[in-house]
């Protein structure tokens, strides 16, 4: 049986690390999970490590020394998982506005056809809960730009619970992405759709976190919205995958 690895990157979530790791390894014994903390100071590492070995080597940990970024973070994840034989990859957030139980589905879409999936908010049978408006209005404004700008038929573009099938993954040059923030998850989205791929939206709920805080700012707000032309631009004299596959 080829295991799914779910990459969750972590930074301050010591009050929903363990929650969330048990949530994720209950469901299928194929799911493996592999924690990115960037140097806590809550002690999320700590916990995670006291808790890998009634894990089975189903539970990994991945130590970094400070705040790098979610888009490293999520760059060292898959690069990882290409060293491993891992069929499915997965992102998620540690904070249970994903909610685990959809992970199937997502996978569900990868093993039809699909060569990405995308937890989408924006579609039917999708939605936000405990989201104050203004917030509503920045994420689905951000994803309606993107698609006028990109031309990406990806109706939920900043989203963060995505499944990869290892050959888009093992396609792509890593080494090109380079937004670093949550404009991170448009540009691995448009380098997809750019490469060929088919990349399939999943209707789910999002549900605002219920411990800990945001990681949300102004600077992440701001890489995206000049990033994106720039991402455009840049699109038009170089390809997103490996040469060998140019």
């Amino acid at each position: 049986m080829t295991a799914n690895l779910i990459i969750i990157p972590t930074y301050n979530e010591a009050e929903n690390v363990l929650a969330i790791i048990d949530k994720v390894l209950s469901i299928d014994e194929s799911y493996h999970v592999l924690i990115i903390d960037d140097g806590s100071p809550d002690g999320t590492a700590d916990l995670v490590k006291k808790d890998q070995s009634a894990r089975n080597n189903r539970l990994h940990l991945l130590e970094r020394s400070g705040k790098l970024g979610l888009g490293t973070a999520y760059i060292m994840g898959f690069k990882w998982a290409l060293e491993r034989d891992y069929g499915h990859v997965l992102e998620m957030d540690a904070d249970f506005s994903h909610n685990p139980d959809d992970i199937p589905r997502l996978i569900e879409a990868c093993e039809k056809g699909a060569d990405m999936s995308v937890g989408s908010r924006y579609i039917k049978g999708g939605g936000v809960v405990n989201w104050p408006n203004n917030r509503i209005f920045i994420s689905r404004g951000a994803s309606i730009y993107v698609q006028l700008i990109t031309w990406m038929p990806v109706h939920d573009a900043t989203a963060g619970f995505v499944c990869y099938t290892r050959k888009v993954l093992e396609s792509l040059d890593l080494d090109r992405i380079r937004f670093i923030g949550y404009a991170f998850q448009i540009e691995m989205k448009f380098a997809t759709w750019k490469s060929g791929f088919r990349i399939k939206e999943v209707p789910i709920i999002f549900k605002d976190r219920e411990a800990g805080t945001s990681k949300m700012s102004k600077g992440i707000i701001q890489e995206a919205v000049w990033g994106v032309v720039k991402m455009k631009w840049n699109s038009l004299f170089r390809s997103y995958k490996k040469k060998e596959d140019n």
